[in-house]
């Protein structure tokens, strides 16, 4: 007998079933070490409160500033764009990774190019759930979750205070 968590997550053996994530992995850049789809999957399933539907496109420069230009009516390429389609269960969204960003982020903060991919899944995954950063307030709990998150994935937190 499946018996249920007061928030509605499936209980069985002992352990509580998450949000089923269904993931879709787009490569549209040839840039060295992009993570693989199991990874990006374990990062966007950790990040995931609820359901969701999610194509998680990881592009070049080009098309990341066209897009960024395009819908944000800024011209130039950026990390991590979050598009929302649905902001009820399932959720559904597109999350577009810029790797040459990533890449030039990662060097010039001396972190790890993976760790960073894993930061940027999260921080996508956190505003296709309706999390944003436009205010104070707003951005110290998006980055408390997103610390949070990232280290619960055995990285280092992201928004860590370094001495």
């Amino acid at each position: 007998m499946t018996s249920r968590a007061r928030d509605g997550r499936k209980i069985g053996s002992g352990r509580m079933a998450g949000p089923k994530v269904t993931l879709n992995v787009q490569y549209a850049s040839r840039a060295a070490g992009l993570p693989v789809p199991a990874k990006l999957r374990r990062w966007a399933t950790t990040a995931a409160r609820a359901n969701a539907q999610v194509t998680l496109r990881i592009v070049n420069a080009a098309e990341g500033r066209r897009l960024n230009r395009t819908y944000r009516h800024k011209d130039y390429a950026t990390n991590v764009l979050t598009f929302v389609y649905a902001e009820h269960s399932p959720l559904a969204g597109d999350i577009v990774l810029c790797a040459p960003v990533i890449r030039a982020e990662a060097k010039s903060q001396q972190i790890e190019l993976e760790a960073h991919y894993a930061h940027l899944v999260v921080h996508g995954m956190l505003h296709l759930q309706g999390f944003d950063h436009e205010r104070a307030r707003n951005a110290k709990r998006m980055e408390r979750l997103e610390n949070e998150i990232v280290t619960r994935l055995g990285y280092a937190a992201p928004y860590a205070v370094h001495a």
